[in-house]
């Protein structure tokens, strides 16, 4: 099946824009929360600032990884002990430490319902939101669309949003920050599929509940992805939103784009193909060969490429039996993860594109 997304860079007919809806009634914090999810480097940090710039979303900073790192992790949360364990390992983490949480009021709210992670992670990010006097919620976390089962259940009036990008140009945008290292490609192409696969799996499964958006369509037309974005939250498009004036970190940084500086806020596509001058033949020859279906699928279309002798060569000799033994073990990690993939995403340390 192929994938809703907005907004549509695909031949006519193949793909439709969600109809503009009137903006949900707010009640309290009922109104229901917003996941970001997809891969790192796949333009989830600038949904991020986008949503967070509406005066209704309130976005930390940082992706919150509490799904990845916590869920599930400690037992059952309506023993105390296994309670304070948890919410022990949360507050000692930086990147919860940024929505200043009141470990006594966490303590309070969570007593008066049910024990649950789900509920356990929602009394900390409502927190946030009053702390910023928004009504609404939300939560940036990578390859959280593995919990989209559990994410909708327990919340049933919350979207997601799946931020997906060309694989190589995500693998280009990876290695700006990060050295290759042998076999590297063979990660990033079972990362991506892992998580473009989910996304198409999950928007069958939720259609008007999870929403797949390319990272091109949004840098290169940030208006009218915004629109589309704000009319399936139930919300209202405010221009307030291209000017990220509610991620003042993101927005110091001068642009979306690992390649050079921006002006400040500046949204450019100059990233888009970027991974022409970048990656390497054999790099780009394993990434379509084994990722070239589900990109296809995703509107992504594989280049032509001629390897030389030597090219070839290595490439069948070396390269090839190194990636597919790296994504054997990428997706042994994922299926040894019971829980949720510690391996999926970098820790606040980072190692690496993997």
């Amino acid at each position: 099946m192929t994938a809703t997304v907005i907004p549509s860079t695909y031949p006519a007919g193949d793909r439709t824009l969600p109809s503009e809806v009137a903006p949900m009634a707010h009640d309290g914090l009922d109104s229901g929360p917003v996941f970001v999810v997809g891969p790192d480097r796949s333009g989830t940090t600038l949904m991020q600032a986008l949503l967070g710039s509406h005066p209704n979303i309130a976005m930390p900073p940082k992706a919150s990884n509490m799904w990845t790192y916590f869920y599930d992790r400690y037992g059952d949360l309506s023993v105390p002990a296994a309670f304070e364990r948890c919410l022990a390992a949360i507050l000692a983490y930086r990147h919860a430490a940024i929505l200043e949480p009141d470990a006594d009021q966490i303590r309070a709210e969570f007593r008066a319902g049910e024990a649950t992670y789900a509920r356990l992670f929602a009394v900390i990010h409502a927190q946030y939101a009053r702390r910023l006097g928004k009504p609404r919620w939300g939560d940036r976390s990578t390859y959280v669309e593995r919990h989209a089962d559990e994410i909708l259940a327990a919340f049933p009036t919350g979207r997601m949003v799946h931020m997906i990008r060309d694989p190589r140009d995500r693998y280009a945008s990876s290695i700006t920050r990060w050295s290759r290292g042998a076999g590297r490609v063979g990660g990033a192409t079972a990362r991506w599929l892992y998580s473009a696969r989910l996304a198409r799996r999950n928007e069958a499964r939720y259609p008007d509940r999870y929403r797949i958006v390319r990272y091109e369509d949004l840098a290169s037309d940030p208006e009218t992805v915004l629109r589309a974005t704000c009319a399936f939250l139930g919300e209202a498009f405010d221009p307030a939103m291209l000017d990220l004036e509610g991620a003042e970190g993101f927005r110091g940084r001068g642009g979306n784009s690992s390649y050079g500086r921006h002006d400040e806020a500046h949204i450019s596509p100059r990233s888009v193909g970027r991974f022409k001058s970048v990656l390497s033949k054999r790099e780009l020859a394993f990434m379509q060969t084994y990722a070239g279906r589900e990109m296809r699928r995703m509107g992504y279309a594989p280049i032509s490429l001629r390897l030389s002798t030597n090219d070839r060569m290595r490439f069948l000799a070396w390269e090839l039996p190194l990636n597919l033994v790296r994504m054997a073990i990428w997706r042994v990690l994922v299926g040894l993860s019971a829980a949720g993939p510690k391996a999926l995403s970098r820790r606040s340390s980072g190692s690496g594109p993997r």
